[in-house]
């Protein structure tokens, strides 16, 4: 993987890259037909690699000609500024705690073209109280009107509740899962816990499998599976 894993900027020939590039085209074909903005990306437990596949997403989003925000709705533990390296004078935390910081502030323009990052912000006392906010649902309602896709990465599902509340800002939820790694029920909690807080899923990607099994080097493939109706 890249220096900072995205991979699709740094390696866009790279069958990983490809990988990201068919699971772009995977969720257009599946929403055919829907008004498909906002997409959450999520998974059950940490190090399942949802940050990993957020930025690569928007990233292949972006070089498709799409404007593309990259929420890091993680407060708890944010990354995304590592990745992109941008400044994280004001982030999500800090716009919904404080009145005096407007959207013209934090949107960060980053090294890909089309690609703007929300930072997650100084680590907050109460994310889950910023993020149920009334605040938070009027920031999302005015990025719709400025981006044409907007990538948020939320926390893991089954650990703290900030995943199930983005999921209802969601038009669709992306489940990361890790091969041999994330247990069936953990898989099957995750996604009735989204369910039952009126969250939509759109699929599931398995990640960390081994693209040459034989290889001693370290390589991560993703594979994307429609959730069932």
């Amino acid at each position: 993987m890249s220096k900072n894993n995205v991979i699709t900027l740094d390696e866009p020939k790279s069958q990983i890259s490809e990988a990201f590039r068919t699971l772009r085209t995977n969720i257009q074909f599946t929403s055919m037909g829907a008004d498909l903005k906002v997409i959450l990306i999520t998974s059950s437990c940490m190090g399942e690699g949802k940050s990993t596949v957020s930025a690569n997403l928007a990233t292949v989003f972006a070089q498709q000609g799409k404007r593309v925000l990259l929420v890091d709705a993680d407060m708890r533990r944010g990354r995304q500024h590592h990745v992109f390296e941008v400044n994280t004078k004001c982030g999500l935390s800090n716009y919904l705690a404080d009145v005096e910081w407007n959207e013209n502030e934090l949107f960060n323009k980053t090294n890909v073209d089309n690609l703007y990052l929300l930072p997650s912000g100084n680590v907050p006392p109460n994310p889950s109280e910023l993020l149920s906010s009334e605040r938070m649902k009027n920031l999302i309602e005015q990025c719709k009107k400025s981006f044409d896709v907007i990538i948020l990465d939320g926390p893991p599902c089954l650990v703290v509740a900030d995943g199930l509340i983005l999921a209802r800002y969601a038009d669709s939820t992306i489940i990361v899962s890790s091969y041999k790694e994330t247990h069936k029920d953990e898989l099957k909690n995750t996604k009735k816990a989204i369910e039952n807080v009126g969250g939509k899923i759109g699929g599931v990607v398995l990640n960390k499998m081994n693209v040459k099994p034989h290889s001693y080097s370290s390589y991560r493939y993703y594979s994307y599976y429609k959730a069932e109706e």
